[in-house]
Parts: C-alpha cells; structure tokens; sequence
C-alpha cells in the first residue's frame, strides 16, 4: 500500500530553504513571504511557485487561502525581537508579532477541522527566554489550547555544516507515538530550563521528542570556499587595519596559525573599560561564525588566510554563504550581494531540516497512518 504525499505549508518561507530540506517526498501546497527579495528567490528556484507562492503579510491572509488540509505547518517567523542582536521585545513587539498573524491563521483552519497535523516553529535561541521565559510560555500554552503536545530541540547547525547557527525547533503535534519520545543532544541547557518555567497545566502538553544526533560532520569551512585566484582579496591596508581591531587574545591566535591556516573573522562591539569598541574576532576550528543578514546587527564575516607567515583577508561571498546554509551551487541567488547574503543569512540550514525530517517528522506523520495500514 503506497503512502499518500505529505503536504506542508511553509509560512515566512524566504528561499525557500525549509522546503529543500523536507525533500521531494513532500508535496508544498502554501507558502508564503512578505520581502519581495525573497519572493522573487523563491520564484526563481521553484518552477511551481505559481500555484502555492503567495507573497504578502501573512496578516492579510484568510483560511480560504489555504487548500485542503496538510500535514505540517512549518513557520520560521522573523526572529528580529528574540535575537540577542534585536530589541528583544519578544512576542508583542515589531517583526515577530507576525507570529500572531500565523498563529490566528492555524486556529482558523482548526476551526472548521483542518489543523495541521504538526507544527514546526523555527526561531533564534532567544526565543527559550525572551521577556524572562513568558514568551516561550504563551506559545506553549497556545499550542496546548489547541490540542497539541509540544517540545523543544536546540540544534546548532555546527553538527552537519561548518557554520555555527544555533537554532530552537518547537515540534508540535497533536498525535505522539512513543517510540519519538526519549533522551536527545539537543534537550541543552537552555531547552530544560525553559521546560521547568512552564506552568503545570503547559508543561503537561510537553514532550522530550528523541532525536538522535547525526553522524559526525566531515566538512570544514576551508572545503566550501572559492579558490584563491577566483575572489578578490583585500589590499594589504585593508588587511592591516581589519586585523589591527583585534584584541591580544584573537591576535595571539592569528600568531599561533602554522601551516596554512583559514579562519573567519567577524566584527562584533564590546563594552570595555566601560565604553563600545569594535572588535574583530577571529576562529581556525573549521567553522564560520553565525551568518546574519546585512542588517541584522552583525557586519559581514571575512575570511583569513595565514600561509608563510602572511595573512590575507577578503570578504565572504555570496555563495560561499549559501554553501555554509546548505544550498546547493545550483541554487539561484538575487543578483546583488545585499539580497544574496540576506537571503542566505535569513534562512534554515537545509541539513537540519531534513534531519530533522527524516528522523522525527516523517516517522511522526507516518506513524499512525503505517499503524492503520496494518
């Protein structure tokens, strides 16, 4: 008996990063974005997107906008308010409110018996405890009104790419087989101390979902890059007053580089002495800092090379940024380097997804169905 194709909306889909990573297995009967960059992304990738694609607030969306019933409901909705680099006004505030506007949309559907038989809400790990935890708490209790049980998973990208980009994957679903229950890597710190803020009548919709960790990762920063002679490198001044922002301890790593060494370098400010100083801040352990968007708070990462006693540094590209989120070098990015790395930068890396589809999302939809069949 074959199995029927699971369907999947994907809301604040940007390129379309989360429906790469579900795979051809899954049939995406919605999606939509608001940022035209992003929709035009989405277009240019998937052939299909005149039949789902809708570009727009979700806000403007109505329930008749959606077709039939889907077996998933992803939703990575702009996590501005819950990054550590944002206002951290949390649910009520600016671009994360969109949230709501998703949420009313899943209530409706529920309504006239059309619910999504899971939910996935992706965001930054902000999200565990924003406004001391009460945000994390009203999507738990929102998600226990409507009948679903609901855990969280932390994953840091760094497991399957080399790019750290920690990340918070709520899992909701209104039918739990217990054989996805148990101990995971990613029920961190964070995740557990989330857990025991909630509320009793909250935390007894919880669930500790089981998700094994993935193989070990075999890639490093330096095997996704560009060859040398097909980027443009930074002159030696540039390169002098890059490094020169450098503190002793990040100075004392570019000295220790042997052989031929490649790292990244990203900007951040610090509070020292009492006052805000820009820093670069450099890594050789194979990974790329966390890509931002270019106004996401974080200026653009660089790369280093120390070889010879000599550094060199450039920019990151544009698809080297893709690359570090999974993309395939046949995937279409915007032509400007702007829209490109915002793109990129506000996407999910599409190995996580499908590792977390493969061994907590599918058999969770399959399950029941499978169990019925037999």
């Amino acid at each position: 008996m074959s199995r029927p194709p699971r369907v999947f909306y994907e809301f604040f889909a940007g390129g379309g990063m989360a429906r790469l990573g579900l795979g051809d297995a899954w049939t995406c009967g919605f999606a939509n974005d608001f940022d035209p960059v992003k929709a035009a992304t989405y277009r240019a990738n998937f052939p299909d997107a005149a039949d789902h694609f809708h570009e727009g607030d979700v806000w403007a969306l109505t329930p008749d906008d959606l077709p039939g019933q889907a077996d998933l409901a992803w939703a990575s909705s702009p996590c501005q308010d819950f990054s550590l680099a944002g206002a951290r006004a949390g649910l009520g505030g600016g671009r994360s409110s969109a949230f709501f506007g998703f949420w009313r949309l899943m209530e409706a559907l529920d309504d006239q018996g059309r619910a999504p038989r899971a939910i996935v809400i992706e965001n930054v790990t902000g999200l565990l405890t924003s406004r001391d935890g009460a945000d994390f708490v009203a999507l738990g209790r929102a998600l226990a009104a409507r009948g679903y049980s609901f855990g969280a998973l932390e994953i840091d990208a760094a497991c399957v790419l080399p790019q750290s980009r920690p990340r918070v994957f709520v899992v909701a679903a209104r039918d739990v087989p217990p054989g996805l229950m148990g101990d995971s890597p990613f029920h961190t710190r964070a995740v557990r101390a989330a857990h025991a803020a909630l509320p009793d009548e909250v935390a007894r919709a919880w669930v500790w979902w089981g998700l094994a960790a993935p193989p070990a990762r075999n890639t490093d920063l330096a095997a996704l890059l560009e060859p040398d002679d097909a980027v443009d490198w930074h002159t030696p001044a540039q390169t002098a007053r890059l490094l020169a922002l450098m503190g002793p301890l990040h100075r004392a790593r570019l000295e220790a580089a042997t052989g031929r060494a490649v790292g990244a370098i990203f900007r951040r400010t610090r509070i020292e002495d009492g006052h805000r100083r820009q820093r670069a801040e450099v890594r050789f352990d194979g990974l790329a800092g966390c890509l931002r968007t270019p106004r996401g708070g974080s200026s653009r990462q660089a790369i280093v090379v120390v070889e010879g006693g000599e550094a060199r540094t450039r920019l990151l590209s544009p698809r080297e940024a893709a690359r570090l989120m999974g993309l395939p070098d046949g995937y279409r990015l915007p032509a400007t380097t702007t829209g490109a790395l915002h793109v990129a930068g506000d996407g999910v890396a599409v190995p996580v997804v499908r590792w977390l589809a493969s061994r907590l999302l599918e058999p969770l939809l399959d399950g029941p169905a499978i169990l019925a069949a037999e």
